[in-house]
């Protein structure tokens, strides 16, 4: 692993070169289009002597991102379809997200709202667009759950995530807040006793959904920012994208699902690769998701299992794609196990 050097992020293609990640030939061009920043914790796990280092792979930008495939898209889940004011996504009939902040303490290179976030994206919400944002949410009693995403909501301040908890507190409706960062695995740092404090509001449950990739993001730093989540009353379930070179094989896939149960962290949802530009060099098939998510089940505890999930592009929402285990009817089935045989059921 790379040593310890600056406690600073990097964000130039000069200071990835400084580093020692990357050759930076090429990469001005891919700086001009999407936001780089790597944070002093990814920083420590990257070993720059693996050219197929999955931590890399996820943070380094490469020239792969100049290549945009004909079925790629600038808002490939269909945000905008959906957005009745800014700063809110509103899908589904019970709940929304907020997206009050577009900057993040790293740019994942597969993100999938990688046209909209970083300094040039759409930055902060203003205090009159929050205003509006929370207007809507009081205005529709059918909003049960609210889900702060972005960006990361976790770079804002404790005092600013406190005061949009104090905001939703007063919207009797609302009964669940939910969080989806990084923050706990590339700036374990900041959860302290004040963010976790920040994120609790009376009569509201607290979700907070962390997002990693490969075992290897779990160090003791991030444990730590875990468990004072979890020992602070939030509940934690996972995301994850499936992506080819970093954990698209079964073995890592279950030491990272393995690692969130470890943890106090719910696997949830394992996301097929969205069609952001330039991310084509990410993308597995289905056929193979289906793949690796039907060997897991044969392979590790049903606490572990996450939900295999596609965000049908143009904003028409998610569909669980996990391969089927039984077809038939009438009474009479074929269910697949997890090694592909194939049983009737019932038995003949």
């Amino acid at each position: 692993m790379k040593q310890s050097g600056p406690r600073r992020p990097l964000r130039e293609v000069g200071e990835l070169v400084a580093a020692g990640l990357s050759d930076g030939v090429g990469l001005d061009a891919v700086a001009a289009k999407y936001a780089i920043g790597i944070s002093p914790a990814v920083v420590e796990l990257i070993d720059p002597a693996d050219p197929a280092d999955p931590i890399a792979r996820q943070f380094v930008p490469t020239l792969n991102e100049l290549v945009t495939t004909p079925d790629e898209r600038a808002d490939p889940i269909g945000d905008l379809t959906h957005s009745p004011v800014e700063g809110i996504v509103h899908r589904y009939p019970d709940r929304v997200l907020l997206k009050a902040v577009h900057v993040c303490p790293v740019y994942c290179r597969f993100c999938f709202r990688r046209e909209m976030v970083g300094p040039a994206g759409l930055g902060t919400l203003t205090g009159p667009e929050l205003d509006a944002a929370v207007g809507y949410i009081a205005d529709h009693p059918e909003i049960w759950e609210v889900i702060l995403t972005g960006g990361d909501p976790l770079v804002l301040s404790p005092r600013r995530l406190a005061e949009i908890m104090a905001r939703l507190a007063g919207i009797a409706h609302v009964k669940i807040v939910r969080f989806h960062t990084r923050v706990p695995v590339v700036e374990p740092e900041r959860v302290d006793g004040a963010m976790v404090a920040a994120l609790r509001a009376s009569g509201k449950t607290t979700y907070l959904a962390v997002h990693a990739n490969h075992e290897r993001e779990f160090t003791p730093a991030a444990r730590a920012a875990m468990a004072r989540l979890v020992d602070g009353g939030v509940v934690l379930i996972s995301q994850s994208v499936l992506l080819r070179g970093v954990n698209d094989d079964v073995e890592t896939l279950a030491g990272l699902m393995k690692a969130f149960v470890e943890n106090r962290v719910k696997p949830y949802y394992l996301h097929h690769p969205d069609l952001a530009p330039g991310t084509s060099h990410f993308r597995v098939s289905i056929e193979e998701g289906q793949a690796l998510v039907t060997a897991l089940r044969g392979r590790i505890s049903g606490l572990a299992q996450p939900s295999y999930m596609l965000d049908i592009p143009g904003g028409h929402g998610k569909a669980e794609i996990g391969a089927a285990a039984i077809s038939g009817g009438d009474g009479c089935f074929t269910v697949r196990d997890w090694q592909g045989g194939e049983h009737r059921y019932p038995p003949g």
